[in-house]
């Protein structure tokens, strides 16, 4: 029997007799609900976020199920004291729905999950590759949703998917082989930045070591021929010559000169004294008046050792004769040969004059070869304008020193000499000879032009008159003697004229030879008006009577 008036008749009530039998929860009366599948329940583009149904009452389902078993029950009397009724099932207790801020969150966190898992992969594919075992890649992971509503939270999901993407990661970790090839501007693999950095650094090693067994080897080089002098290089003429030999010269010499003064000066009165003077230079059995007879008067002027050398065979590197030059009084000028005995070399001490003197001609001069002068050409023009309207002025300010008669014939940046002058030591100058040569190129017996700037150069000759010969006596002019002295000179051709830039003291001689040609080497002798006594000083009033041994 139906109860019409029941509230389940009235919620239900316009279903058809095909519709009785379902629940309004769309399952048989009676019957148990089976759980379904998120996937498959969720139509496609809601499995992120699955639609909500609505919520109802406890109740109100219950009166729905009510109704529904009425419906399809048989109609039939009912036992006394039974109620129309069917005995509902148990109320369920459902969780509250989750709010839309809530879904939003867990569909977020599963998404992270899901990248999560996605990354592990791939990073334990790679780790696979680089171990290079063989085996099959592990089948990828699937992210495990949450159905919305369940009491499983979305993080829980998306760990369990994590662990299963790991899970396979390491199984296709295992199998994998092979390398991994960055995109371009990517990074290299952590193994490959390695190998990168170790070959690098390995490099670099390499080529320091290499750099400094180079600049050893080129030190030994130059250190071992810069140390190692062969003996064949240098003859012994050549040693002898440039004094290379261990034979200490320079004091040698110095105590030759001090001997041959001794040596060379002689008066009867002074003759003891001389002669123990002599005895502590020479050695035992050396003539100890060294040569003089006892007669005449004489003495040096100067003693310079000539630079000759030659060895003394009997002593070897310990002995050498030297050439000394002596100036006598009288004016010869002659040459003594001394042997001389050095007993330590390295240090120059021991010194000893080993032998008697002996006197040799003077050295014999050369002769000075010929300038050529063919190719020069000479502005006869410029040389007479410079003699008489440019150096004549030039050189009386240069010989008086005038700075300010020099500013108008030096150009700003003429040298020291050309500003400096000989400060009143001559003065008078008349310029001789001018001598000024045209640019090379050229042509003789042509009109010569100078560009402004342009240097030449000129050989000029000056006599000057203003020399004082000596000192006056009182009320009687001062005499002074001509002398005649020649220097070169560098000029500048300017807008205002011709300046003077440099001056040089001294020119060569074309012709060359020798001027005594056919005369001795001995030079005559010079008679004294007072010639010095025999210890140096003068001796006023004696006549000069030399004699020498």
């Amino acid at each position: 029997m139906t109860d019409h008036n029941s509230s389940a008749g009235g919620v239900d009530g316009d279903r058809t007799s095909g519709e009785q039998g379902r629940s309004a929860a769309g399952w048989p009366a009676g019957a148990q609900q089976q759980p379904q599948s998120p996937q498959a329940a969720a139509p496609y583009g809601y499995a992120d976020n699955p639609p909500v149904p609505p919520q109802q009452s406890s109740d109100a389902v219950r009166a729905q199920v009510a109704a529904a078993w009425v419906r399809s029950a048989r109609p039939g009397p009912v036992p006394p004291g039974e109620a129309a009724v069917p005995v509902l099932p148990p109320q369920v207790s459902q969780p509250p729905a989750a709010s839309k801020k809530d879904q939003r969150k867990a569909a977020q966190e599963a998404k992270r999950a899901e990248r999560k898992a996605a990354y592990e992969q791939k990073k334990a594919e790679r780790e696979g590759r680089k171990k290079g075992r063989g085996g099959a890649p592990a089948a990828p992971a699937q992210a495990v949703a949450a159905p919305a509503g369940s009491s499983v939270p979305a993080a829980s999901a998306g760990a369990a998917a994590g662990s299963a993407a790991v899970s396979g990661s390491q199984a296709r970790a295992a199998g994998g082989a092979g390398f991994d090839v960055p995109r371009p501007g990517g990074r290299l693999p952590a193994q490959g930045r390695r190998t990168h950095v170790a070959v690098r650094a390995a490099l670099l090693i390499t080529t320091c070591a290499f750099a400094l067994g180079s600049c050893g080897v080129a030190g030994l080089v130059v250190g071992k021929s810069s140390v190692a002098v062969g003996d064949a290089d240098l003859s012994a003429k050549d040693v002898e010559r440039y004094r290379l030999s261990e034979f200490p010269i320079t004091a040698a010499a110095t105590f030759a000169e001090e001997y041959v003064t001794l040596c060379m000066t002689y008066s009867p009165q002074n003759a003891d004294k001389r002669r123990d003077a002599l005895t502590r230079y020479a050695s035992s059995g050396v003539d100890r008046d060294c040569g003089m007879t006892g007669q005449g008067t004489q003495s040096v002027r100067q003693a310079k050792w000539d630079g000759t050398v030659e060895e003394l065979p009997e002593f070897g590197a310990n002995g050498r004769y030297l050439g000394i030059q002596v100036k006598l009084s009288t004016g010869r000028i002659t040459t003594l040969s001394v042997p001389v005995y050095v007993k330590d070399p390295a240090t120059g001490s021991g010194l000893r004059i080993a032998g008697n003197v002996g006197e040799m001609p003077l050295a014999a001069r050369g002769s000075a070869p010929a300038v050529k002068q063919d190719e020069e050409v000479v502005d006869q023009t410029l040389s007479n304008q410079l003699k008489g309207q440019v150096l004549p002025g030039f050189f009386k300010a240069w010989g008086a020193s005038d700075t300010t008669g020099l500013t108008r014939f030096t150009t700003p940046d003429a040298s020291q000499s050309a500003t400096t002058g000989l400060a009143g030591a001559l003065a008078s100058p008349e310029v001789q000879e001018v001598v000024a040569l045209a640019p090379e190129g050229s042509e003789p017996n042509a009109t010569i032009t100078y560009g402004q700037g342009q240097a030449v150069q000129a050989r000029v000759t000056v006599v000057w008159g203003g020399a004082a010969a000596a000192a006056p006596a009182k009320g009687t002019p001062p005499p002074t003697t001509s002398v005649k002295r020649s220097y070169r000179l560098t000029l500048v051709n300017t807008a205002q004229g011709w300046f003077i830039k440099d001056v040089r003291g001294g020119v060569l001689d074309p012709t060359g030879g020798r001027a005594d040609a056919g005369a001795t080497a001995s030079a005559a002798p010079v008679p004294e008006e007072n010639p010095p006594a025999a210890g140096g000083e003068p001796a006023p009033g004696a006549s000069p009577a030399p004699k020498t041994p």
